[in-house]
């Protein structure tokens, strides 16, 4: 092959930065599950109902929701890469303190600090690895944080259910301490993005920075000259400009999206499969969470298959699948519960299974791949930031909402539980044929001409 039309390698540092970033993914995993691990066992020193249960569980995202609101703006301040560093190290300080909480109001509080921590991360992790990748491999850099949540997620069931004989929620929670501080010490080893070392003016650590992920044949006047001129449509990146001129609708697509990723109801399945499985008959606690890790296992696949097509196939057929997926399997549900009404067989349950294993599967390939992608992607640079907070505090809301409701629906009817998530997933499948960009192999300096644009690549006459 000739050298004009051979495809440039992937610089190592590239690959670390891509790595060590998504890798925080796995402390947002982590948690995500071990609680459900852990509420098998919470409950019973606690004497928690279920209204009580999605409290505890929801109290953590409280904390997600005040980290993102300002996550953006931190990440600003003092840089992506320190931003990353102080999550990391603090998420490693507040998960120790939570296995060894003495009552449960210090546990709900230690609870909510680590939410903020974890809040900041969903907003910093994807700006840093999508300024950070270079433009031919950045969907797939991004999908890696979706893989490494996916990876905590089985990790934190695993290590509930090896604990489950012991019943000790404490182990669960306190041992996310040790995933929170190997990524630390990885991170520190990063340098900042070229674009926010552009953004603070600090134009000679920008150049180094970009030699250093793109290799030595990169054109570093020419790239510094574009990235300058992404920021060069604004000298402010405040708040009120999400609500102005062809930003408004790149804001709506960003809130929208955020919203839909959590009220279709993923997190209702990695909080409470324990208790789906729980309520389709299930009884011994190592098998309930043994049968959700393997639900998350599917995830992981299909995450994997997001990651080797989402350059090739596009941002848009990938996310549409993937809902159309979760479509399917609300319907299987809803019928599983239709059927069985309080009473579970081996056809009903197996089949119920296979919904969860559908939902999981089509969650991840599609709307678990993509927020992430469209958090680092779909704001220009001046508004990127600020644009990744205000679409994962939607998220974070609506993941409170499903955190509250679907336990107790769950208690009542199935069915309408998974009623409820297959109408809010038509929902969100209109919605992004109707507004999601395809941002396939433009470069972030190009997103703004899209939204100037009305929301097209060609400039209206």
């Amino acid at each position: 092959m000739s050298a004009l039309t051979e495809t440039p390698r992937i610089s190592r540092l590239a690959l670390l930065v891509g790595i060590a970033a998504a890798t925080v993914g796995i402390i947002y995993g982590y948690d995500s599950s071990n609680i459900g691990g852990a509420l098998l066992y919470l409950r019973k020193d606690f004497s928690l109902d279920a209204t009580a249960e999605g409290w505890v569980t929801s109290t953590v995202v409280f904390g997600e929701i005040a980290g993102a609101l300002f996550g953006g703006a931190l990440a600003n301040r003092i840089g992506r890469k320190p931003t990353m560093v102080l999550v990391a190290a603090t998420f490693t300080l507040f998960s120790l303190l939570s296995g060894i909480a003495p009552t449960l109001i210090v546990l709900v509080i230690v609870r909510i600090l680590l939410g903020v921590t974890i809040g900041i991360s969903v907003v910093v992790v994807p700006v840093f690895v999508a300024e950070s990748a270079p433009t031919r491999n950045r969907g797939a850099f991004l999908v890696l944080y979706q893989v490494a949540t996916v990876a905590g997620i089985i990790l934190g069931y695993l290590i509930a259910m090896s604990l489950a004989p012991t019943h000790s929620w404490r182990w669960m929670l306190g041992l996310a301490a040790i995933p929170g501080l190997v990524i630390t010490i990885l991170l520190l080893r990063l340098p900042d993005t070229a674009r926010w070392y552009v953004m603070m003016g600090r134009h000679a650590e920008a150049r180094k920075a970009l030699v250093a992920i793109e290799g030595p044949t990169v054109d570093v006047d020419k790239e510094i000259e574009v990235i300058t001129a992404g920021f060069a449509t604004s000298t402010t990146s405040s708040w009120r400009d999400l609500l102005r001129g062809p930003f408004l609708r790149a804001t709506i697509f960003v809130v929208g999206l955020g919203f839909f990723v959590q009220i279709t109801g993923i997190n209702a399945i990695v909080y409470y499969s324990p208790a789906i499985f729980e309520s389709m008959g299930y009884t011994d606690d190592v098998t309930k969470l043994g049968l959700s890790a393997l639900v998350q296992v599917a995830g992981l696949i299909a995450v994997f298959i997001s990651l080797m097509v989402i350059d090739r196939m596009g941002r848009r057929p990938v996310l549409l699948i993937g809902i159309a997926t979760m479509i399917i399997a609300n319907i299987l549900l809803i019928g599983v519960f239709a059927v069985g009404g309080g009473r579970f067989d081996g056809a009903l349950t197996a089949l119920g299974f296979i919904g969860l294993v559908l939902f999981t599967a089509g969650f991840t390939f599609g709307f678990g791949s993509l927020v992430w992608v469209y958090a680092g992607e779909a704001m220009p640079a001046h508004l990127r930031s600020l644009g990744a907070s205000v679409m994962l505090t939607a998220d974070l809301v609506a993941n409170v909402i499903v955190g509250l409701a679907f336990r107790p629906i769950l208690e009542q009817s199935g069915m309408v539980a998974f009623l409820i998530l297959g109408i809010m997933a038509v929902a969100a499948f209109v919605f992004v044929m109707k507004l999601a960009p395809e941002t396939k192999g433009r470069p972030l300096e190009d997103i703004a001409q899209f939204w100037e644009n009305g929301g097209s690549w060609t400039a209206r006459r």
